[in-house]
C-alpha cells in the first residue's frame, strides 16, 4: 500500500518491518541498477532488517562508498558499542565496500569535522538511509538544530541517551555527545528512504509528514526534499 502526499513524500505502508525491509531493498536494488554508487547509512535498530535483507542479496557493492550518519564521541572504532562496530557485524563484514566512512570518535573536533565534510564534498550521496526518533530527530540532529547545519559535533538529549542505554551496560557508559551528519548533509542527498516502525514513532512520523516544517521537528525539512520514500508500518502510520 502506498499514496504521495503533496510535499513529494511517498508513504510505503507495509505489515511488519520484515516487509519494510524488502521493499527498502527494492528501492536500493533500482538506485544501483541505475547507477547508484555512493550509499548514506543509518544505524540503530530500524535499518538492522535491511542489512539482513542486502547480506543475503545477490547486489554488489564492492565498486560502492558507503558514508554513515554518525558516530559517538569517545569510542574506540573497536568498542563493542560503536557505530564502525555496528556496520562492521552488520553488513561491511558480509558485504565489503569499496569504501566505507565513519566519523572517528576519538579525532579532535574541527579536524574530524573539516574532514568529514571533505567527504561528503567529494562523494556527493545518491541514497540515504534514515531512521527517526521520538523526537523526529533523523541522523543525531536533535530538535532545535539549525537546517542548514552541515557536520557537527552533538549534544544528546536524555531522551536519545535513554533510549541507547539499552546497547550499554548502564546508562553512565552511554556517551554524551557524537558526531552527526548535519541536516543540511543530509538534505543533499538526491534520495531518501526514512523507515520508521511500531506506535512510539507515529507522532513523529505524522509531524515529519504532514506538520510545519520548523526546526523543533528536524525530519520535517524532508518535505522540502525532491525524492523521499517513508516505509512505515500500520502503527508507525497510524497518525497519518
Amino acid at each position: 500500500m502506498n499514496s504521495t502526499n503533496p510535499a513529494n513524500i511517498k508513504i510505503e505502508i507495509v505489515k511488519d518491518k520484515e516487509e519494510g525491509a524488502k521493499v527498502a531493498l527494492q528501492l536500493i536494488r533500482k538506485a544501483v541498477n541505475e547507477g547508484a554508487t555512493v550509499f548514506g547509512l543509518a544505524t540503530g535498530s530500524t535499518p538492522e532488517m535491511l542489512y539482513k535483507e542486502l547480506r543475503a542479496s545477490d547486489i554488489d557493492f564492492s565498486d560502492k562508498i558507503a558514508i554513515n550518519l554518525d558516530e559517538y564521541i569517545g569510542l574506540d572504532v573497536g568498542h563493542p558499542q560503536s557505530y564502525k562496530t555496528f556496520m562492521q557485524k552488520q553488513l561491511f563484514d558480509k558485504k565489503p565496500f569499496k569504501e566505507t566512512h565513519i566519523p572517528h570518535g576519538l579525532a579532535p573536533e574541527e579536524t574530524e569535522i573539516n574532514r568529514y565534510n571533505d567527504i561528503l564534498e567529494k562523494y556527493p550521496i545518491d541514497v540515504q538511509i534514515l531512521g527517526i526518533g521520538t523526537n523526529a530527530h533523523i541522523g543525531f540532529n536533535e530538535p532545535g538544530t539549525s537546517f542548514s547545519t552541515k557536520t557537527h559535533k552533538v549534544e544528546l538529549t536524555k531522551e536519545t541517551i535513554e533510549a541507547n542505554k539499552r546497547n550499554f551496560d548502564s546508562e553512565k557508559e552511554v556517551p554524551e555527545f557524537a558526531y552527526s551528519m548535519g541536516i543540511a548533509s543530509i538534505m543533499a542527498a538526491k534520495k531518501i528512504i526514512l523507515m520508521a516502525y511500531g506506535k512510539r514513532k507515529a507522532e513523529a512520523v505524522a509531524k515529519a509528514v504532514n506538520g510545519p516544517v520548523v526546526e523543533d521537528v528536524p525530519a520535517s525539512i524532508l518535505q522540502r526534499h525532491p525524492d523521499v520514500v517513508i516505509i512505515v508500518d500500520e502503527e508507525a502510520a497510524s497518525q497519518l
